[in-house]
C-alpha cells in the first residue's frame, strides 16, 4: 500500500522548479520597484510642490451684495430696473407716491408759521409785562400815601379822644380805614412781585436770540426741513455701480421704511473666501500670492490674488448654532477658517464671476516675510456712495423755511419760485428717469 501512493505522486523536474522561482523573483523584483518609484514620487511631490503651496477645493466667489431698502413707507409708482439690469449710481430705481410727504410738507410748514407767531407774541408780551409792572408799581405808590394819609389822621384824633373833642366812633372809624389802606397796600405788593415774575419768566423765553433763532422755532423748521428730506427720499437712487438681483418689489406694493426691495451686486468687487483646514493655516501668511481656477472657466483660466487676511474664526463658531463640544458623544472635526483672497481687478474685468461660484485656490507659500494676522488698520479701499447727496434740496428747505419766517415777521418775504421747484423735484427725476 505504501508503496502505490508514493507512486502515484509525480516528482517535478529540477528546472522547472528553477523556472517558477524566477517568475517569483520577477515579480518580487516589480513590486519593489513599484514601491521605491511610489516613494520617490511622492517624496518629490512633497518637496517640490507640498511644502511650496497649499491648496483647497473649499472656495467661494464672495461680493458685496447692497440691500436697496426705502426709508419712508409708501405706495411703489414706477419701477424702472429689472434682474440682471446694470445700473449706475445715482441712477432711479423706484419711485414711491409722494403724496404723503407733500402733506407732511404742508403740515409742517403750517406748524412753523404758527410757531413763529406764537413766538413774536411772546416777544410782544414783554412790552405788555413791563407796562403791567409799572402799573402795579404806581398801585404800590397810591396805597403808600393812602397808609400815610390813614396815618396821619389816626395819629390827629388819638390825642382828642382823651379830651372828647372827637369821639370813639370817629376814632375806630379812622383805625378801620388805616386797615383797610394797609391791605391794600399789601395786595398791591404782591401783584407788583407776580407782575415781576412773569415779566422775568417771559424774559427767560425770549433773551439772548431773536425770533428766528428761537428754540420752537427751531424745532418746527427742523421738522420742515424732515418733511423736505421725505419727499425727496420717495425716489430710491442706485447707491452704487452693480447689477440687479433679487428684485422683488411690485408696482402698487405698500412698502415700509426698511422693508428690501432688490439687491445691487458690484460684481467688479468681489473676492473670494477659500477655506483651508486648521493645519493648512500654519504657513500661509497675508501677501502670499494665489492662484484660482473656477469650474465657470475651466482650467484654461486661471485668476491671480493674494491673500488678504485669515478669518478671524473658524465658519462653525460664527453658526447659528455653534457646536455644543461640551458632551459626552464628542467626534473631533477638523475645522476650516476662510481665507480672504483678493483678485486682480483687470482678470476679472476680462473674465466676470458671479458671487456664490466656486473656485480651486492654490497658495505659493514660500514667501514667509508677512504676518498671520492684520494688525494695522486698512489705509485704502474704502468704499463710500454720493447718490444720497441732494444739495439742492437741502437749500430749498432752508429757503423755505426763511420765506415762512419772513412772511410771520411781516418782513419782504423770500421767493418761493425755488422752494415750489424743490418740491416738484422728484415728479420731474422720476418722468426723466
Amino acid at each position: 500500500m505504501t508503496e502505490t501512493t508514493k507512486d502515484a505522486t509525480p516528482a517535478t523536474p529540477p528546472k522547472e522548479r528553477k523556472g517558477q522561482k524566477g517568475k517569483r523573483r520577477k515579480a518580487l523584483g516589480i513590486v519593489a520597484v513599484a514601491v521605491v518609484a511610489l516613494a520617490i514620487a511622492f517624496t518629490a511631490h512633497h518637496f517640490l510642490i507640498g511644502a511650496r503651496y497649499e491648496s483647497t477645493d473649499n472656495a467661494y466667489v464672495q461680493g458685496n451684495v447692497v440691500q436697496i431698502t426705502p426709508q419712508v413707507s409708501g405706495t411703489v409708482l414706477a419701477i424702472n430696473v429689472e434682474d440682471t439690469d446694470y445700473v449706475k449710481a445715482g441712477q432711479l430705481l423706484v419711485r414711491l407716491d409722494p403724496a404723503d410727504a407733500r402733506v407732511a410738507l404742508d403740515q409742517a410748514e403750517a406748524q412753523l408759521a404758527q410757531t413763529v407767531r406764537e413766538v413774536r407774541t411772546l416777544y410782544a408780551n414783554n412790552s405788555t409785562l413791563q407796562a403791567q409792572v409799572a402799573l402795579r408799581e404806581a398801585d404800590v405808590t397810591r396805597a403808600q400815601s393812602d397808609v400815610q394819609r390813614a396815618q396821619d389822621d389816626v395819629a390827629r384824633r388819638q390825642p382828642l379822644l382823651a379830651t372828647g373833642a372827637v369821639g370813639k366812633e370817629e376814632f375806630n372809624h379812622s383805625m378801620s380805614q388805616l386797615a383797610v389802606a394797609r391791605s391794600v397796600l399789601a395786595a398791591a405788593q404782591s401783584a407788583v412781585v407776580a407782575a415781576r415774575e412773569q415779566l422775568a419768566s417771559n424774559q427767560v423765553m425770549t433773551s439772548g436770540v431773536g425770533v428766528d433763532q428761537h428754540p420752537a422755532v427751531q424745532r418746527a423748521a427742523a421738522r420742515v426741513r424732515e418733511a423736505y428730506l421725505a419727499l425727496r427720499r420717495v425716489d430710491l437712487p442706485a447707491p452704487v455701480d452693480g447689477t440687479v438681483a433679487r428684485r422683488s418689489v411690485q408696482l402698487g406694493q405698500r412698502v415700509q421704511a426698511g422693508a428690501p426691495l432688490m439687491s445691487l451686486v458690484p460684481l467688479e468687487q468681489v473676492w473670494v473666501d477659500a477655506n483651508f483646514k486648521e493645519p493648512q493655516l500654519r504657513r500661509l501668511r497675508i501677501g502670499q500670492p494665489v492662484t484660482l481656477v473656477a469650474d465657470l472657466y475651466g482650467s484654461d483660466v486661471e485668476f491671480h490674488g493674494r491673500v488678504a487676511g485669515l478669518g478671524a474664526g473658524t465658519g462653525s463658531a460664527f453658526s447659528l448654532l455653534p457646536a455644543q463640544n461640551a458632551t459626552g458623544n464628542w467626534i473631533k472635526v477638523v475645522q476650516r477658517v476662510p481665507v480672504r483672497v483678493e483678485l486682480d481687478p483687470k482678470e476679472l474685468a476680462a473674465h466676470p464671476l458671479r458671487i456664490g461660484l466656486s473656485m480651486v485656490a492654490t497658495v505659493d507659500i514660500r514667501d514667509q516675510g508677512g504676518k498671520s494676522l492684520a494688525d494695522v488698520p486698512r489705509t485704502d479701499g474704502a468704499r463710500h456712495t454720493s447718490a444720497f447727496e441732494n444739495m439742492d434740496a437741502d437749500k430749498a428747505a432752508d429757503a423755505a423755511v426763511q420765506r415762512i419766517i419772513a412772511a410771520q415777521l411781516g418782513a419782504r418775504a423770500a421767493p418761493a419760485a425755488k422752494v415750489k421747484a424743490a418740491r416738484a423735484a422728484p415728479a420731474s427725476n422720476a418722468m426723466a428717469a
